[in-house]
């Protein structure tokens, strides 16, 4: 595997790889490998020539700055981790190779940018198209990655595709799950074991809901799902909320595509799922 940390020389190296007709796959990551991320660059595998990786804590999307000194970063592992799996380049910058002093940016991604996940985290999602849109602009690959954990995000970032016309194809991956159904995330090493047993509520709410869903009674059905995490020991509700696929609205009847999202707080550590309830 090739580990670049400097934009110019992985631009160089990338150029090479497109002049010899490579199709460019990437994966970005904050780090902190686990076998959701290993599965994203899987699927790179599957579609592209060349798979690349980016490891990069990326300050502006923290808008807790202890979260952002918390998030874990086990460099040696996550390398080892990316050379089992046949990486072929991670991309591993430092802060001030990827921003100037003072930089400013913002993006009008209208609504998406204050539901949900942008109600709870001011600001987030500029932090995450700002640095998605610069790694998408030093690596210019052909497809990228993610995962559908982070659902809403993937709405942001093919809204700014859409926006800025990006030639890049965005691809979302489904979730995985330990064996005992909790999403897999970087977080979970934070939880205790008491945390991570209460934390099994989300995906069994979530998998209740599935087998019981339909069109006609989804308001009786979110209030259920609700109750049932409120009742769980130690978790804190954000929210529950059944909406629209595309626009993340409230979903009635009439709705198409439908997912149901979740957020909550176990102990200190925060957890988001989701599930797709009607594709």
């Amino acid at each position: 595997m090739e580990i670049f940390t400097t934009k110019k020389n992985l631009t160089e190296y990338l150029e090479q790889l497109r002049k010899a007709g490579k199709k460019i796959g990437f994966v970005p990551t904050l780090g902190a490998l686990h076998q959701g991320h290993l599965s994203l660059l899987a699927q790179s595998q599957q579609y592209c020539d060349v798979s690349i990786c980016s490891i990069f804590v990326n300050p502006t999307q923290f808008n807790d700055p202890k979260d952002l000194e918390k998030y874990p970063r086990p460099i040696a592992s996550d390398i080892e981790k990316l050379e089992q799996a046949g990486c072929d380049i991670l991309f591993n910058p430092e802060v001030n190779e990827m921003y100037a002093a003072n930089e400013q940016w913002h993006l009008d991604i209208g609504e998406l940018e204050h539901l949900l996940e942008g109600k709870f985290r001011p600001g987030h999602y500029q932090g995450v198209t700002q640095v998605v849109f610069k790694l998408f602009d030093i690596v210019k690959p052909d497809m990228a990655f993610f995962g559908q954990k982070d659902y809403q995000q993937f709405l942001v970032i093919q809204k700014m595709v859409e926006l800025l016309h990006l030639p890049v194809k965005l691809v979302m991956c489904p979730i995985l799950r330990e064996p005992d159904g909790l999403a897999m995330s970087s977080r979970n090493i934070h939880l205790s074991v008491e945390e991570r047993r209460h934390a099994l509520v989300l995906s069994k709410t979530l998998n209740w809901l599935k087998q019981h869903f339909n069109k006609s009674n989804i308001a009786s059905l979110t209030n259920a799902s609700e109750v049932m995490i409120n009742a769980e020991p130690g978790v804190q509700l954000e929210y529950f909320e059944v909406v629209d696929g595309d626009s993340l609205h409230s979903a009635d009847q009439q709705t198409k595509s439908i997912v149901a999202l979740v957020a909550v707080k176990v102990g200190n550590t925060r957890l988001i799922d989701n599930i797709i309830l009607v594709d």
